[in-house]
């Protein structure tokens, strides 16, 4: 008898959206809400899982911030839930939106409103 059985890694986006000006570009946008988790199939079943965190992204900058389990739990269930400053101090990824740039290719410090790096010619953002 054969058991096909595995771990994987999910991604799934909630179905929350919310408009707030942000703290790291300060432009008017969208949080977005998504959750990653580990999971355990039997026979391409998916069985129990764990590992779960809760992320939020901001649409405009691309900065994602890890919410705290609680909240997103509530948010998973589909309860009112509004996000404040207070709950975006977690910054996994923060944008390099407001203030200078760095090169990916040499590392050349750019200010924020070139496209190209002036010393090697790689395109910035």
């Amino acid at each position: 008898m054969f058991f096909i059985m595995g771990i994987s890694q999910g991604e799934k986006r909630l179905s929350f959206h919310q408009t707030m000006v942000c703290k790291v570009c300060g432009k008017f946008g969208r949080l977005e809400v998504f959750m990653t988790y580990t999971y355990f199939t039997l026979f391409f079943l998916p069985i129990f899982r764990w590992n779960v965190k809760y992320y939020a992204t901001a649409a405009c900058c691309g900065s994602v911030y890890l919410l705290d389990k609680d909240l997103g739990k509530k948010i998973a269930r589909g309860e009112a839930v509004t996000l404040t400053n207070e709950d975006l101090i977690n910054t996994v990824h923060q944008s390099n939106y407001g203030g200078d740039l760095h090169c990916s290719r040499c590392g050349y410090q750019c200010s924020s409103d070139f496209i190209y790096c002036p010393k090697c010619g790689n395109r910035l953002l």
